[in-house]
């Protein structure tokens, strides 16, 4: 099985948040959950660099798409 190319750590440091584990939960835990019928990269929060990163980089199926949709299930967890 291969590695993830990324981590949550480096998603958020490329999105320009904060990236340390307990703040990364922390963002998580006051955005959740995000509505269903909402795409991850629509979600209010995001500036627009954010989003069309966030977006171009899952259509594109690119490097860190997996780690995004990591990002995209927990954001949608309860």
């Amino acid at each position: 099985m291969n590695e993830p190319n990324h981590n949550m750590e480096q998603l958020f440091a490329q999105l320009g948040l904060p990236s340390d584990p307990v703040l990364i939960l922390g963002f998580i835990e006051t955005h959740k959950p995000l509505d269903a019928a909402m795409r991850l990269h629509e979600a209010p929060f995001w500036s627009s660099a954010q989003a069309d990163f966030l977006r171009d980089e899952i259509l594109g199926d690119a490097d860190w798409a997996e780690v995004i949709d990591a990002l995209n299930l927990e954001l949608r967890s309860r």
